[in-house]
């Protein structure tokens, strides 16, 4: 059975296309399995992941948040970067035939490059708008995925109101985009 490693996965949509689909999905993420600590670290290089999806928070990254960054304290930033280092370091140890880091628009970017490929959640068939970045070694979900409308939602996530799960739902890996993605990378 193929493993996937869904790092910072939260609630595990962007894995669970491959979980219903005979996958071995492995969801790494807090509470209970912290990246920056060096025994999940290696948990995760001895699985061996055929494929490894990676969507880490976006608090300290997003230009969404941008407002707070000035307020933002080092040990933070510093944390969410220990992260993105981690992951990269999964990735580059376990060498897995596809990968992918996922993250908004915002500062990943200055570290990461020009990403690989660029969707609002409306491309595939998600009507808001979101607009997100990936980088990586996977292809490109094609256009026969690729069911495109209009969001009239707009920009859904910006108007969900404060609430203890408002970070959660703003987190979720929109649905046409993780089955388009499962197509293109199985």
């Amino acid at each position: 059975m193929k493993a996937i490693l869904d790092l910072c996965g939260g609630t595990g949509s962007w894995g669970k296309p491959y979980k219903d689909n005979g996958y071995q999905v492995y969801n790494v993420t807090l509470p209970d399995y912290d990246l920056n600590k060096e025994e999940i670290v290696q948990y995760c290089i001895g699985l061996k992941p055929y494929g490894i999806l990676c969507a880490i928070d976006c608090t300290v990254w997003a230009n969404s948040g941008a407002r707070w960054f000035k307020d933002r304290k080092p040990e933070e930033i510093f944390y969410h970067a220990k992260l993105l280092v981690h992951c990269l370091r999964i990735i580059y140890e376990t060498n897995p035939v596809f990968w992918c880091i996922e993250n908004p628009v915002g500062k990943m970017r200055e570290f990461l490059g020009q990403p690989k490929f660029i969707f609002d959640p409306c491309d595939f068939g998600d009507p808001y708008t979101k607009r997100t970045y990936l980088w990586g070694k996977f292809n490109v979900p094609g256009f026969f995925e690729n069911k495109a409308v209009k969001p009239v939602l707009g920009s859904k996530i910006h108007k969900i109101p404060p609430s203890k799960e408002r970070k959660i739902l703003r987190a979720i890996t929109p649905y046409g985009f993780a089955m388009a993605f499962f197509h293109s990378n199985r």
